[in-house]
């Protein structure tokens, strides 16, 4: 079942149509089942029908709208969704801007660390079919981490960024090379064995240093605990049964139902005049030659807040379980702090989020993607733009959206 988007064009008149384009299958299968026995699905609403004040939402339109004009971003498409009902969804800017292409509420993103969340979830999964444990030692599935080095990193520890390692890149460099003995190299499950021979730089368990090896070793175990590739995997057990049909996981057509050119264009830097030029265009070649856990998911804002409610929902969706409740407080709950030592608040890392004090999780990607889940006031708040290095007023977005609360 999927959350069906709608084009709002580029003003601020989707927010009082949110009540409209409503798909009839849809309403008829949540008409059919109390959402108590379905799991909250993600359906059109109106700010007034969840208690927010649609002029409010308006601001928070324009704050995009004017960091567009100035040349601060791009694009972007805003999401918000409260209490199942998405009551804003909004695209703004340009796609892709030397075509004069507007960005869409179905424009296709990539979502870098975004993904994160996702494969943690698929590792739950298989925990909770008694494939993987979260105290596994990793060595116990690949043999390469089998050393003195490695040992004894287990799952828990790359989930929560505290294994130890600080290896800086996404994989040692250079990708091996085919061989007699490996013809289809380079692979995630080859890269990720390569890791086992470096190990960490501090003991396992004992601090936090962000790490993408550490995720892509991950999707390694996913592929060796289902005996599937890491895509084919998410793809089966989370995002055919949700209803996530626009996403993905390498930027390839054949890879994507053709729907490449439905990507927007990623915008790193300026040139000498100010104009933002492309850094990724659709069609260019992927940045790793293989499917990977670290980032390389391809979502839509429509995609990625049915993954979002299915974790406000207790692991549940559309009559479906996917999580069990234990396991989403587990993932969500704090594992380690992030900013020890910091004068400003503490935050910290669960299972595959970011976890604030209050209970808030989330996770942003490096083009440009954000993702904010708010369980006390069953929220999510999307902000995708693909202009990492723009001036992006996400932090004052949040404020104004939960201003709205109450409106």
């Amino acid at each position: 079942m999927s959350y069906l988007p709608y084009n709002s064009g580029l003003g601020r008149g989707a927010i009082v149509r949110t009540g409209l384009l409503l798909g009839a299958l849809l309403a008829s299968q949540a008409a059919s089942a109390p959402v108590c026995a379905q799991g909250t699905v993600v359906m059109r609403g109106t700010p007034a029908e969840v208690g927010m004040s649609a002029g409010v939402l308006t601001g928070g339109v324009a704050l995009y709208e004017e960091a567009v004009e100035r040349g601060d971003l791009v694009g972007a498409v805003l999401l918000v969704a409260k209490d199942g009902k998405v009551v804003l969804h909004e695209a703004i800017g340009w796609r892709d801007k030397a075509r004069g292409v507007p960005m869409e509420p179905n424009t296709l993103f990539r979502m870098a660390s975004n993904t994160k969340p996702v494969v943690a979830a698929g590792v739950a999964m298989l925990v909770q079919d008694g494939r993987l444990a979260y105290n596994d030692l990793v060595r116990e599935h690949m043999l390469e981490w089998d050393n003195y080095r490695s040992g004894f990193i287990n799952i828990g520890h790359l989930l929560s960024h505290s294994s130890g390692l600080r290896i800086p890149t996404l994989f040692l460099q250079p990708y091996m090379d085919p061989s007699a003995e490996h013809p289809d190299a380079p692979t995630l499950q080859l890269e990720a064995a390569r890791f086992g021979s470096v190990g960490p730089e501090v003991v396992p368990g004992t601090s936090y240093s962000y790490n993408n090896p550490g995720y892509n070793t991950l999707g390694a175990l996913v592929e060796i605990a289902s005996g599937m590739p890491m895509d084919e995997y998410l793809d089966a057990e989370l995002y055919t049964p949700l209803g996530m049909h626009d996403s993905y996981h390498h930027e390839v057509d054949e890879k994507m139902d053709g729907k490449l050119d439905r990507m927007s264009v990623v915008y790193y830097q300026r040139d000498g005049e100010g104009d933002w030029t492309p850094g990724w265009t659709p069609g260019d070649p992927p940045q790793v030659p293989f499917v990977r856990a670290s980032g390389g998911m391809i979502s839509t804002a429509g995609d990625y807040v049915i993954f979002c409610q299915m974790f406000l929902n207790g692991g549940e969706y559309a009559g479906r379980r996917y999580l069990s409740e234990q396991t989403v407080s587990l993932m969500t709950t704090p594992k380690i702090r992030t900013n020890p030592g910091s004068d400003g608040p503490p935050s910290y890392y669960g299972y595959g989020w970011s976890v604030s004090e209050e209970g808030v999780y989330s996770h942003g990607g490096s083009d440009g993607t954000n993702a904010f889940v708010d369980p006390n006031q069953d929220l999510i708040v999307l902000v995708f733009t693909q202009t990492p290095g723009g001036r992006n007023p996400v932090r004052r977005f949040r404020e104004i959206v939960n201003l709205a609360i109450g409106g």
